[in-house]
């Protein structure tokens, strides 16, 4: 009997304390605008990489659809190699509060959390180190 090929189901993980928040906002949005949980990688920030956290409506040709806790995540096809084996979960604390993601993939990260970057011949790195992309607006 053959093995299941993990890395098809383990694109991305979300922790059950971070479903329970992404289900509460999702209940915030008007109906059928927050059905999934989008999840992407996107150029920019300080380290190269900048994270994506959204709704959207469903899930696009080509996404990889999962669910955790209740929550159905979408991933694209170009994010998901960055985000594969990464979690995501959700902190609440008395100096910072927000979602965390740990990404194996990720050779460096901006101090923030928000921007990462990868090994050297994957994609193009940016400076290193943290600039003033690494901003947070509460």
């Amino acid at each position: 009997m053959a093995a299941i090929e993990q890395s098809e189901t383990t694109v991305v993980t979300l922790t059950e304390r971070a479903a329970t928040k992404v289900q509460g906002l999702m209940a915030q949005e008007p109906a059928g605008e927050a059905e999934v949980l989008r999840i992407a990688i996107q150029g920019g920030g300080c380290s190269g990489f900048e994270y994506a956290l959204g709704f959207d409506r469903g899930a696009q040709s080509g996404d990889h659809e999962l669910e955790f806790h209740g929550v159905k995540v979408v991933v694209d096809p170009f994010s998901a190699p960055y985000l594969r084996g990464a979690t995501i979960d959700f902190l609440e604390g008395l100096q910072e509060s927000g979602f965390k993601i740990e990404n194996p993939n990720a050779t460096s990260a901006c101090g923030c959390g928000h921007s990462f970057q990868v090994a050297e011949g994957e994609e193009p790195t940016g400076e290193a180190g943290c600039g003033s992309g690494c901003g947070h607006s509460h």
